[in-house]
């Protein structure tokens, strides 16, 4: 076969495939456009059935995310699927509530009035999901879009394919397959999605693509929400730990790095920032809080993919970092593994700590006084999240009022993600917008203001001919002055 007839048949799928593309998302508009979408007892069923399918599918669910990131079903059910159940419980019973409109406070001068800010779906929405929650990041953004009304377009990452492939055969049959399509596909369908017109896109993943996505939403004025990620900071201050504040901050370390898809998370801890004489003693207890967390391999993910394989090894690899590793750093190219690793010090310049680690890596940096680290912090580029572990207000205080991040978690790590008052999301270079909760509604909700007046008063002070004395009625009236008002608009005060 030529080259020229090999050209044009991939021309020819690609059309064919733009034209079923355009297909879709002209079915989720006439979804939305025929506007059941908008009732609270369509929204309902949505949830419900997103429920049911994570009732009567978890098995399936397990097993797709097993297959594609070695995820223990406990992992699976703690980080994914029991997550999933709480936000859908929690939409399900605030639903009411968030969809009523909020009444606000309109001045006097303007009685009778009344004004409030009614929630409205944007419309037609589109989610793009990464593949290190391929489960949780697809679903948990669906739950929010659908609360407000919206239909959805979500597109899985093709990275994890065994959980894209679950979440088309199956959200279907769940909840209505016309205002929710699920679409698969590579880069080369997410670049064909973006050429649509949306009313909001999200997308979770790297900044390399969401720069790509924002010049491509830009084309349509497309508002975009972006997560992100970054080098989140672990601030660990031992000196007023004793020996169980160690062991449990140890825990929790090692749960929010290692037990977190192996590292491969967005909010994962990235690097630690400890004083210099007290690395020896954080050292000791990771290590033997590892060997007892993992002794079956199987208990950690995998890394996802060949590729991202190769740029994990690579970091150990550098000649100026691997003299720094303390702990691991064993790999296992056929299983794609690698041990959980610690490091102490590596080179400031280097890969390892330029760039966000995305594995099972942990660096431990040294500083002569803990509040260095606030110093240290601030110099690199927001994070999506800061954790410290401190006994110190004081600290605590300084991390919240100098430093800047999407979210900041003392004394533990990564479950500020599973709290839904909490807003989720990234700031600067980790990403804008936030969801979660009330704030998934609102991020794919439009407030549309809405205000009400009568027709028995009427100040013809707000309309020409202009004089003197409409200016100093005025004044009195934006200083919500209204005695000095009426007495000017009597004549009894100049």
């Amino acid at each position: 076969m030529s080259a020229a007839t090999m050209a044009a048949g991939a021309a020819a799928a690609g059309a064919e495939a733009g034209g079923a593309l355009g297909e879709t998302v002209r079915e989720l508009r006439e979804a939305y456009e025929g506007g059941r979408t908008r009732s609270l007892a369509w929204r309902q069923a949505q949830l419900r059935g997103l429920l049911r399918l994570l009732k009567e599918k978890e098995m399936e669910a397990f097993q797709a995310l097993h297959t594609d990131l070695g995820k223990h079903h406990a992992e699976a059910f703690r980080d994914e699927v029991g997550v999933l159940i709480k936000s859908a419980n929690g939409a399900l019973q605030q639903l009411r509530k968030w969809m009523a409109p909020d009444r606000v406070w309109v001045p006097l001068i303007a009685w009778p009035a009344t004004a409030q800010v009614v929630p409205e779906p944007l419309g037609v929405v589109l989610i793009f999901s990464c593949w290190n929650f391929p489960l949780g990041l697809s679903l948990e953004p669906l739950i929010g879009a659908l609360a407000a009304g919206n239909a959805v377009a979500l597109k899985p990452s093709e990275l994890s394919p065994c959980t894209a492939r679950f979440l088309a055969d199956n959200i279907g049959g769940y909840i209505d397959a016309s205002a929710v399509k699920v679409v698969n596909g590579g880069p080369e369908v997410g670049g064909q999605l973006m050429e649509h017109r949306w009313d909001k896109v999200l997308f979770t993943g790297s900044p390399r693509i969401a720069r790509s996505v924002m010049a491509a939403a830009a084309r349509h004025l497309t508002p975009v929400a972006l997560e992100l990620g970054g080098k989140c900071p672990c601030i660990f201050d031992a000196a007023a730990a004793g020996a169980r504040d160690l062991q449990v901050s140890a825990n929790r370390i090692i749960a929010g790095k290692w037990s977190s898809c192996a590292g491969q998370a967005c909010i994962a801890i990235d690097y630690v920032l400890v004083e210099e004489r007290f690395a020896p003693v954080l050292v000791k207890v990771l290590k033997s809080t590892l060997k007892r967390f993992f002794q079956d391999a199987d208990h950690m993910a995998r890394i996802v993919n060949e590729r991202h394989f190769q740029r994990l090894s690579g970091l150990l690899k550098d000649r100026a970092v691997a003299p720094s590793i303390l702990h691991g750093g064993s790999v296992d190219a056929k299983n794609l593994y690698i041990e959980p690793t610690i490091l102490l010090n590596p080179p400031l310049d280097s890969a390892i700590m330029t760039e966000e680690i995305f594995g099972p890596l942990l660096p431990i940096i040294t500083v002569k006084k803990i509040e260095d680290s606030i110093a240290f912090v601030k110099a690199m580029p927001k994070p999506l999240a800061i954790y410290a572990f401190t006994r110190d207000a004081a600290l605590r205080r300084r991390v919240v009022e100098e430093t800047s991040s999407g979210s900041v978690t003392f004394n533990d790590a990564v479950v500020q993600y599973a709290i839904d008052g909490l807003p989720f999301g990234g700031v600067g270079q980790s990403g804008f917008g936030q969801y979660h909760g009330r704030h998934s509604f609102e991020m794919f909700s439009h407030k549309k203001a809405v205000m009400k007046r009568g027709y028995l008063l009427e100040l013809t002070l707000r309309y020409p001919p202009w004089d003197d004395s409409k200016v100093t009625l005025m004044r009195y009236l934006y200083r919500f002055n209204y005695f000095a008002f009426v007495l000017a608009f009597l004549g009894l005060r100049r």
